[in-house]
């Protein structure tokens, strides 16, 4: 097969998952910067007059970066993920399966699709919480790379889950004791340098810690780590994450019995 023919089936799946949640974005889109919004709410107004970051930054406006991007990583791993495991338990996978896609192919497709849906949502989360209190925009370049290589991450963690996954109790489990604990662990909601030295060490342990934070320094020029250390464990995790993912695409692990 041709490496047009290869593209354009690439192409195509990609414009199908597109599509698949573009076609119910007030769920896919909507709920999530609902969901942010309340969150800003809640911890905004409780904690704007009591907590101050590096500084001088207020409560609402540190906080507001770390929800996005809590958005982008979260809306990314479930846009693979549950497309993969909803394909599998209603048997219509077999349709990709019999075409001559290889494991590069499904996975440029269902990571970029993961990657727009994630910026597609903390696009929508930034509109919305940005009017607030807006927390300035010092590098947008790093804004941009910890968005793209965050949700990729992701996206390529999603595909991983939706392989393992052979149902949604497991795809549950899954994003529950680990998407979700590492995610509300990593600053979203504080400043790691705000805890004791044990748990400060555990913060510096979680990739999702330097995602949080790389984004968040492209809008305060600060951070808690140098934001070149954190594209490192990022670009790290990417890679090893992504080679796991291709790896089991090409074995069928899961899809292919």
């Amino acid at each position: 097969m041709s490496g047009a023919i290869k593209l354009e089936g690439a192409r195509t799946l990609f414009y199908k998952e597109v599509l698949r949640f573009w076609k119910v974005s007030f769920q896919t889109v909507g709920a999530p910067v609902l969901t942010a919004v309340l969150y800003l709410l809640v911890f905004g107004h409780t904690l704007e007059n009591h907590v101050k970051v590096y500084g001088t930054v207020g409560y609402t406006a540190f906080l507001i970066p770390g929800l996005v991007m809590m958005s982008v990583l979260q809306n990314a791993f479930a846009n693979a993920s549950s497309s993969l495991i909803q394909s599998k338990i209603t048997g219509n996978l077999v349709f990709l399966l019999v075409t001559p896609l290889s494991h590069w192919a499904w996975f440029a497709a269902y990571v970029g699709a993961a990657i727009v849906r994630g910026l597609a949502v903390g696009a929508g989360v930034a509109v919305v919480t940005f009017w607030f209190s807006p927390p300035g925009l010092d590098n947008l370049l790093w804004v941009l790379v910890f968005a793209v290589l965050g949700s990729g991450l992701m996206g390529a963690l999603g595909l991983i889950a939706g392989l393992w996954a052979e149902k949604f109790d497991q795809m549950a489990a899954f994003q529950n004791f680990i998407i979700m604990p590492m995610t509300f662990l990593s600053g979203v909601f504080y400043s790691v340098q705000s805890l004791p030295p044990v748990w400060l060490a555990v913060s510096h342990a979680n990739p999702f810690f330097y995602m949080i934070d790389g984004f968040r320094h492209g809008f305060f020029g600060v951070s808690d780590v140098s934001p070149w250390i954190s594209l490192g464990v990022v670009g790290v995790a990417f890679v090893a994450v992504s080679g796991i993912a291709l790896e089991l695409l090409r074995r069928g692990y899961k899809i292919r019995h």
